[in-house]
């Protein structure tokens, strides 16, 4: 369990998720890291087409973030949220179903002693990568309030491990990524997104809710954890990853 409280660029989130990655495939182990992001960074999917669908030019003129991830999906705007990453060998959930929903279902046992009225969407068809942000719909299994998605998530499996990781938003701040599109067809209005604040009516701030996922998580999967208090050696270990996904030739492949 590594409960990381340094907030730190997508770059360095994404390269650092591919370390734990690294370790559940070369060693066994299991891993859940809480982290967050400076500066606020817009994430695309390992596949979607961001040349085409983008404004370079208008991300670069405002200073954006931008990485690519590892992991399938369509855009997020990291900002007001807690990500989280599970990474472990492929053994301990079964297929990428299961770990989606066994990862969900404790996510939002999380957020229900939060006092979040939650719900798990039902069984839809995988949205296109063409059908907008990652938060302007739901598919089945992933974490809703009120009807409304409060978690994006996204997976990969390499070998005999697979990581997880998602967004758990404190406020819905989506839509700035229509203003980002080259040619948006996308309402603010109808995205299907909203933060657990917004639900809450009070302030949540991301260290509160890392405590309770962290606890939940413990509580339901069981076995021993280890907290993570001296994170070094997995920065040691991402280090090998951190040129590759600063790379804007990686960012904007496709």
């Amino acid at each position: 369990l590594w409960i990381d409280e340094t907030a730190r660029p997508g770059w360095a989130n994404m390269a650092i998720d591919m370390a734990l990655l690294d370790r559940a495939e070369q060693y066994g182990e299991s891993w859940l890291r809480l982290y967050t992001w400076s500066p606020h960074c817009l994430s695309f999917g390992r596949h979607e087409p961001a040349t085409r669908r983008y404004d370079l030019a208008r991300i670069s003129a405002l200073g954006l973030d931008t990485v690519r991830r590892p992991t399938g999906g369509r855009a997020v705007w990291h900002a007001r949220e807690l990500t989280y990453a599970v990474a472990a060998p492929g053994a301990r959930f079964g297929t990428l179903a299961k770990a989606y929903a066994d990862i969900h279902r404790v996510l939002g046992e999380a957020l229900s002693e939060l006092g979040a009225e939650v719900t798990l969407a039902p069984g839809a068809p995988t949205p296109g990568l063409g059908s907008g942000a990652c938060f302007a719909r739901p598919v089945g299994g992933e974490v809703l309030v009120r009807g409304r998605k409060v978690i994006g998530s996204a997976q990969m499996r390499r070998g005999n491990a697979l990581l997880q990781h998602g967004s758990i938003l404190l406020h819905d701040d989506q839509s700035v990524i229509s203003q980002l599109e080259q040619h948006s067809s996308f309402s603010p209005t109808a995205c299907s997104s909203a933060g657990l604040t917004d639900h809450q009516g009070e302030q949540l701030e991301a260290s509160a809710v890392a405590a309770v996922v962290a606890r939940t998580v413990g509580c339901r999967w069981g076995g021993t954890w280890e907290q993570v208090t001296e994170p070094g050696f997995v920065l040691r270990e991402a280090a090998a990853h951190f040129r590759w996904f600063a790379s804007a030739t990686w960012t904007w492949a496709r």
